[in-house]
């Protein structure tokens, strides 16, 4: 989350709303289709051998189509795969990616 909590800042322009997500999302007071995604983000993450096809029925009840459910895991899926690669060979992040910096943007 550290290095794009700066995209998330400018995307959404609600600063309380970065720091709540930045927490916990589960406490972040996101809409219904966010949180669905959130849940199906963080099971594929975490627990990726129990995500069944109830996972993708909650995305379709929260009107995602089956395209974005798609476009979802595999965009999932990708940044695991890079987060595992870096990780695995202990890139770190570059100094200006400061862990505080998801909590306070660096203009204030």
């Amino acid at each position: 989350m550290t290095h794009h909590g700066a995209a998330l800042r400018l995307l959404v322009k609600n600063e309380d709303l970065v720091r709540a997500v930045a927490r916990d999302w589960r406490g972040a007071p996101l809409s219904a289709a966010d949180a669905a995604l959130c849940a199906f983000a963080d099971t594929l993450t975490r627990t990726p051998g129990v995500a069944r096809a109830g996972d993708v029925a909650a995305l379709r009840e929260a009107g995602f189509t089956d395209h974005a459910i798609l476009d979802a895991c595999q965009i999932v899926a990708y940044f695991n795969f890079v987060n595992r690669l870096a990780l695995g060979l202990g890139v770190e992040l570059e100094e200006y990616w400061r862990q505080d910096e998801i909590l306070a943007p660096a203009d204030q």
